[in-house]
């Protein structure tokens, strides 16, 4: 995806850059709040910054031999954000249209809600980045079961996938779904292993080969338990 987004300008491109934006614009949008924007400015930051990534193909610049996408985002943008604020502001003045369907009606909604992070502006960065991952496998898996006729039993079974094996109420689940408790346990182990493997295949997209798929796994997990 990373790949595609970086080509010249094409319907392939573009789509895969809109994919990227819906997926992570809101870290990358938080941290220009945490770099003291106001939430209008770091929206227009953001919209320009992602803008300029299909633009100026400045992911055809990203090597993938080189680390993690998410690490030449953050990179990409604090050099941004040092360089182009002047040229945004003259360009928001000129009446510069968004190009990009970001969702600026949730953005400082959920930036309010946050408690406060004594974390640095990377840390809080890598810990949205993990959780906004996290998300869209999420999503990927509940389309999947919509899909095959599943949605209700998603729904009962989705609390199952971040919880521990004694403590989860499989009892009350085949109660309310008319299986067995036996075959609640085989659901929650299928879709356990499936939102697994929808995870690697996620992280697979932004490293540079899926040998780092594992430790990028680990040090994401690490930033989402605070290590």
């Amino acid at each position: 995806m990373v790949v595609a987004a970086g080509c010249n300008e094409t319907a392939e491109s573009r789509n895969a850059l809109e994919q990227l934006c819906r997926v992570y614009w809101y870290p990358l949008y938080a941290h220009v709040r945490r770099r003291g924007h106001s939430p209008e400015d770091a929206q227009d930051l953001t919209q320009e910054f992602f803008a300029r990534l299909l633009e100026r193909q400045w992911l055809a610049r990203a090597d993938r031999t080189c680390g993690r996408f998410r690490t030449f985002l953050l990179v990409a943008l604090d050099r941004f954000l040092a360089n182009a604020w002047d040229k945004v502001r003259a360009q928001k003045r000129g009446g510069g249209a968004p190009t990009l369907p970001l969702r600026w009606d949730t953005a400082e909604t959920r930036y309010g809600l946050e408690p406060a992070d004594p974390r640095t502006p990377e840390q809080a960065f890598e810990r949205r980045w993990a959780i906004a991952l996290l998300d869209e496998v999420l999503r990927r898996l509940e389309a999947e079961q919509q899909t095959e006729g599943k949605a209700a039993l998603f729904t009962r079974l989705k609390p199952c996938l971040a919880g521990e094996s004694a403590s989860l109420p499989y009892a009350r689940i085949a109660d309310a779904t008319g299986l067995s408790e036996g075959a609640v346990k085989v659901a929650v182990h299928r879709l356990r292993q499936r939102y697994r493997e929808l995870l690697r295949a996620e992280i697979a997209q932004t490293v540079a080969s899926t040998e780092d798929v594992d430790a990028e796994m680990r040090h994401l997990f690490h930033v989402l338990a605070g290590r």
